[in-house]
């Protein structure tokens, strides 16, 4: 203290508060820490209130705010609560970024890409949910253009969704999976092979299909390609009545040939899956080989 008050010089204060003495005289220049009497020798003098004025400016500037934001503070132009709701948001806005590069360099680590692939996988990874939704739904339009089945349009509607975001700490695989999806769609032998599938498949019943004849190719035709069974052996033909009658109607035979053009596409599997680990959720085993088993099955004995 000096000269036996309760006043500060500012060496005095630095040893109280650790911080340079270079730290406390800039504070005090700029109107956080004013010193409240000079001393004869023309030294700034500081009070008791000082100490703890300056702790808190040494607080909330190791918590990341800005010097105009602390003099706000001080000056009590915002409550500390104000300040301390906008910093959480900013911050928060930081670490979704953070977590968001984090994840992209992740994926170019793993996919080996060169610097203009790495730009571009940035730049995908940073789109909006309206600018990745966009690009999806461009996609689906075209494939779809002209088409009324209605069963097709149930299948376009699934095609379009997408999570409204990546999620806050998004993972290298959802990442990954949108940025593979994004070159998907943007792949004109896919789009085309996938318009044609859906324009010349005519009135089918590919929800129906779905719903009672996939579960039944995964268990049983799967089942016969884990096994080695030849899908026009005897017991291939077994395991085919396992999964549709032997007296099924032609016509309804040739629609689900149609429907199994469609789904023996591993790049159309492909899609479903990457939708799914976009969702966060764990993608079915690849059951491309089943239906292609049961496609041949049904070739073979129908």
């Amino acid at each position: 203290m000096h000269e036996d008050t309760d006043l500060f010089t500012v060496g005095q204060l630095a040893q109280r508060t650790g911080l340079s003495a270079r730290t406390i005289r800039f504070w005090s220049d700029i109107g956080a820490v004013s010193p409240v009497a000079r001393s004869a020798g023309g030294y700034r003098l500081f009070d008791a209130g000082a100490v703890e004025r300056i702790e808190l400016v040494h607080t909330l500037r190791q918590l990341g705010l800005d010097l105009p934001t602390v003099h706000r503070v001080l000056e009590q132009q915002a409550t500390l609560a104000e300040v301390a709701e906008t910093h959480v948001r900013a911050l928060d806005a930081q670490i979704r970024s953070l977590r968001l590069s984090r994840a992209v360099l992740s994926t170019v680590a793993k996919r080996g890409t060169s610097t203009q692939e790495m730009t571009l996988i940035h730049k995908l990874a940073q789109l909006s949910a309206r600018e990745r939704q966009q690009i999806i739904d461009g996609f689906v339009d075209r494939v779809f253009a002209g088409v009324e089945d209605e069963d097709a349009l149930v299948i376009a509607e699934f095609m379009r969704e997408l999570p409204a975001a990546l999620p806050d700490e998004p993972s290298v695989e959802q990442v990954d999976a949108w940025v593979e999806l994004a070159e998907l769609v943007c792949d004109e032998g896919f789009e085309q092979a996938l318009r044609h599938r859906v324009v010349n498949s005519g009135p089918d019943n590919r929800i129906e299909f779905g719903l009672n004849i996939r579960p039944l190719v995964i268990e049983h035709a799967g089942h016969a390609v884990t096994m080695g069974i030849a899908p026009d052996s005897e017991l291939g033909r077994m395991t085919l009545d396992r999964i549709v009658p032997a007296d099924l109607p032609a016509a309804e035979q040739v629609s689900l040939l149609a429907w199994l053009d469609t789904v023996t596409e591993p790049r159309i599997e492909r899609y479903w899956q990457l939708l799914n680990l976009i969702h966060g959720h764990t993608p079915e085993e690849p059951s491309v080989p089943a239906f292609r088993w049961f496609a041949d099955g049904l070739r073979a004995h129908r």
